[in-house]
């Protein structure tokens, strides 16, 4: 991998909130890094939510942790990621993080934008536990 490898399941970008917290930001600054932390925690609570757990508790718990560990959803525990194979190349990370705040200022420059409403709907059931062994 050409750049290294971090851990992935959305810990890495997890990890960069902390950059964020140790600027000294006042108005309109402060909100634009408050919405740059908030988008960087999203992966690891989708990820987590989607395994039928509550993302924010995941979020906090992982937050604490030392460097290369997280939580595993495909067996619910938390564990060293980067021994487990968990992990995202640094290249993908970066560049999606490059683009995202490429398009954030594109936006942020933009006289209009045209957008769908969003419709209202159930969140789907979380995902249930295992099926029965040896079938297919």
């Amino acid at each position: 991998v050409e750049e290294g490898i971090v851990p992935g399941g959305g810990v890495a970008l997890l990890k960069c909130v902390k950059g964020i917290d140790g600027l000294k930001l006042e108005g309109d600054e402060a909100i634009g890094a408050g919405i740059v932390k908030r988008a960087l925690e999203s992966p690891i609570r989708q990820i987590a939510e989607n395994a039928g757990v509550d993302g924010a508790v995941v979020c906090e718990k992982v937050r604490g942790m030392k460097y290369g560990e997280g939580y595993d959803a495909l067996t619910g525990e938390y564990c060293n990621l980067l021994e487990r194979g968990i992990v995202d190349p640094v290249k993908v990370a970066r560049t999606a993080l490059e683009n995202a705040a490429s398009i954030a200022g594109l936006l942020l420059t933009t006289e209009a934008l045209v957008s769908e409403i969003p419709e209202e709907k159930e969140e789907p059931a979380p995902g249930g536990g295992g099926g029965m062994g040896g079938m297919y």
